[in-house]
């Protein structure tokens, strides 16, 4: 934990459900982190909490406080390592990967000696599905594909709920049988564009043998873009 606003009041928040494009289901079901900050009436971070998917009670968080109005900032994600909450309008991921994320910001006022609420996470990010063609699938000299795409974010502004950076993305992906591929950005409003995604085959030997850049591709947020690409072709791709 962070500071030294230990109180009197146990604070306890069920983050314990998310909304998905379909439905609200439980948090453990689609997030493998939960990242819990606490802030004051002057911004200051005063509390922390991680949480994993394996721990005991995932979802829900305790913090003693003392009286007074606070931000609560909760993150659900898939990182290899915890989210940094550095303010209200500032998260960042482990090593700028951005995997299915979602996030609650709201105002609580705490008082008395003991006080629950229920918050529900609600998706942030936006999904590209690229499915390669069945030329490219049938390729057994590719490794992994590259995806370095630009227009989107890999900061989140939970007090927005969007993205709050104009981020160079890049991802790696190992090679599919099947040739599809996912990869997630943060739209920087509900409907956001990424202005260009180059998508490289790497072979074992990390060589560069096919590419395709597919340009102007529309992210929303909680929605999944289809795309096509021609690694080997005529390195163009599309939206579906």
């Amino acid at each position: 934990s962070a500071g030294d606003r230990d109180g009197n009041v146990v604070l306890v928040v069920r983050a314990g459900t998310v909304s998905t494009r379909a439905e609200t289901v439980a948090l453990s079901d689609v997030c493998g982190r939960l990242n819990v900050a606490v802030f004051d009436h002057d911004g200051k971070k005063v509390k922390t909490v991680s949480q994993v998917v394996s721990d005991a009670g995932f979802g829900t968080v305790s913090v003693s406080l003392s009286d007074g109005d606070y931000q609560v900032v909760a993150v659900g994600h898939n990182g290899t390592g915890s989210a940094t909450i550095t303010s209200t309008e500032k998260v960042t991921f482990s090593n700028n990967k951005v995997t299915d994320t979602f996030c609650y910001y709201g105002d609580v006022s705490v008082t008395g000696n003991h006080q629950e609420f229920d918050i529900r996470l609600d998706r942030a990010v936006a999904m590209v599905r690229l499915k390669v063609d069945g030329e490219t699938a049938k390729r057994n000299d590719v490794a992994q594909l590259k995806f370095y795409y630009i227009g989107g974010s890999s900061t989140l502004s939970p007090r927005e709920g969007f993205g709050c950076v104009n981020s160079k993305q890049t991802e790696y992906r190992a090679w599919q049988d099947d040739g599809v591929y996912e990869v997630y950005t943060l739209p920087h409003s509900r409907e956001d564009v990424i202005t260009k995604m180059t998508v490289t085959a790497i072979d074992a030997g990390d060589n560069e043998i096919g590419e395709c850049l597919i340009e102007n591709v529309p992210v929303v947020v909680n929605k999944v873009t289809n795309c096509t690409g021609n690694l080997f072709g005529s390195g163009t791709g599309g939206v579906n």
